[in-house]
This record gives structure tokens, C-alpha cells and sequence, in this order.
């Protein structure tokens, strides 16, 4: 729907299509609708069991980061505009 009226790509775009191309085995092509999205389900697991209790030592410094506000403040606008620009490289993230 936004990119229906703006022309623009919002974060969640392709979300849809990476989760069934995920289903269906095509893990190449989830990671291609949205990579933002295939990453952080990829931690989800991780997360969960840190929630749970299972703190090992190594998942800190990730746990550190990923619980900021400020890191989701930046990164989240800062994927928006990337993957809206027209260049070689940004438009790797269009869905």
C-alpha cells in the first residue's frame, strides 16, 4: 500500500514473499525480498532463549546492542532510505 502511493519501499516490504519463499525452501530468495527481516529472524531464536534464561557469555555484547533503543532509532531509517536509493549497491535491497 505505501509503495502504491509514494513509489517508495516502507522497512517491511517484502516481508510477505520472504516468508514464503522461506517456507517454500528458498532461503536465497527470502534474504533477496528483505534482508533486514531474514537477519532478525534469523537472531529471534537467540533472543528467545535469552528471555528465557539461556544467557551463555558470548551473546552479550549482542544482547547489548539489539536492546538499545538507539540502535533500532538509526538503523531502521537508515535501511528505509538505503533501500530506496537507485545505485548499485542499495538497490540489492529492493524487494
Amino acid at each position: 500500500m505505501f509503495h502504491a502511493f509514494t513509489g517508495w519501499y516502507c522497512i517491511g516490504c517484502g516481508v510477505t514473499r520472504a516468508l514464503h519463499a522461506l517456507v517454500h525452501g528458498d532461503v536465497a530468495r527470502a534474504f533477496s525480498m528483505n534482508p533486514l527481516a531474514m537477519s532478525m529472524l534469523a537472531i529471534a531464536p537467540l533472543l528467545a532463549g535469552w528471555q528465557m534464561g539461556w544467557q551463555p557469555r558470548w551473546m552479550r555484547p549482542l544482547i547489548a546492542v539489539v536492546s538499545e533503543p538507539r540502535f533500532w532509532l538509526v538503523l531502521l531509517p537508515v535501511y528505509w532510505v538505503a533501500r530506496n536509493l537507485p545505485w548499485f549497491p542499495f538497490t540489492l535491497l529492493a524487494p
